[in-house]
């Protein structure tokens, strides 16, 4: 049976950034203020490098199902993931007016915080946090 490899960890956030890439640690620290504010979640550490904030529970149609964070990200040494929720319908019009980052199917690219614009990142904050809770309520 398969078995996530990122879950929920009580490792400590705060170590973790410590331990960041010096060239990303200040971003790290400012996504963290970012993060906690936006989403009134408090940060926990997913798997060894993600740093989330809450939590969902998602079931597939497969049989497939899990918990992960409802947003996220992880300062990587070459570039910060962001996690939003993918097939949102909002994100794209959002990514648009973010500033310099490439993106993927869950994961949004930037190399520094200085090239996002912030208002703009905190509207994908919570518009995939509402995405998810009403994709997934709680307790089905």
């Amino acid at each position: 049976m398969y078995e996530l490899k990122t879950k929920e960890t009580d490792n400590s956030v705060l170590d973790f950034i410590e331990q960041v890439h010096p060239g990303k640690k200040q971003d790290a620290y400012w996504l963290l203020d970012i993060f906690t504010e936006t989403t009134g979640y408090p940060a926990k550490m997913w798997g060894a490098s993600i740093i989330g904030f809450g939590s969902y529970h998602y079931k597939y149609a497969s049989g497939h199902e899990g918990d992960a964070p409802l947003v996220g990200f992880s300062p990587r040494k070459a570039k910060i993931s962001l996690y939003f929720a993918p097939g949102e319908e909002q994100r794209e019009a959002l990514l648009k007016d973010l500033g310099k980052h490439t993106s993927g199917k869950g994961c949004v690219y930037i190399n520094k915080v200085a090239d996002i614009d912030a208002d703009v990142l905190k509207a994908l904050i919570r518009q995939s946090v509402k995405h998810l809770q009403e994709t997934y309520p709680a307790g089905e």
